[in-house]
């Protein structure tokens, strides 16, 4: 399967013969990045803010998912769990939707805007995370030291950081590098998309940056 990156959270997810995914499209005119030229089936949307909700970016969309629940749709298993939010002490936050995708057995979680670090128990229940796309730049998100975190109790094979500033982004946002100082990583080559099989996932915690297609 191929993962490609178009800034913030938004992504696209595709595998030959399944149903293709984007993640978290976005209105360009207020994040200031380049206009998204996506087409996909499947649109998931983590919470209701214009950085993540922008559905009509997408052409092609025959299913839009934007909340919690389990869906099989062209062959992806996708499983939505409500993070934010969940309890009194936690009203103040924006509801999110962390997505499990499952791609003939690759399993991405696309961790949305997780506002807190989440409990043994929730990680456990996501099951076994081949690759966490992770917000790192604050921003009302996690900072780089709670994605550190979050890394280290889901030890996902493979981390793809999202949500940081980029040049031409309008949105308050931390560099990448102070995630990849948390994680004790120095500068990592950056690649256009992930092309992944379950045969060539990584055993040990891999970092993949990749280039924004948007930026």
């Amino acid at each position: 399967m191929e993962i490609t990156w178009y800034g913030l959270s938004c992504f696209r997810l595709s595998e030959r013969g399944m149903a293709s995914v984007v993640t978290d499209p976005y209105d360009h005119q207020i994040v200031g990045l380049e206009p998204l030229k996506l087409k996909s089936e499947i649109v998931t949307i983590s919470h209701e803010a214009p950085g993540h909700n922008f559905a009509q970016a997408v052409k092609g969309k025959q299913h839009i998912i934007n909340g919690p629940g389990e869906y099989e749709i062209g062959g992806v298993f996708i499983t939505g769990v409500q993070t934010n939010g969940t309890n009194k002490k936690t009203t103040d936050e924006p509801r999110n939707t962390l997505y499990v995708f499952d791609f003939n057995g690759v399993t991405i979680a696309h961790l949305g805007d997780i506002r807190r670090v989440p409990s043994q128990t929730e990680i456990e229940a996501l099951g076994n995370v081949h690759i966490a796309l992770v917000p790192v730049g604050g921003g009302g998100s996690l900072s780089a030291a709670k994605a550190a975190e979050i890394v280290s109790l889901l030890e996902p094979s493979i981390v793809i950081p999202m949500h940081y500033q980029l040049p031409k982004c309008q949105l308050k946002l931390a560099p990448l590098n102070k995630f990849l100082k948390e994680m004790g990583v120095g500068d990592v080559e950056q690649q256009d998309s992930l092309k992944i099989t379950q045969t060539s996932i990584p055993e040990e915690t891999k970092i993949i940056v990749l280039k924004s297609q948007t930026s």
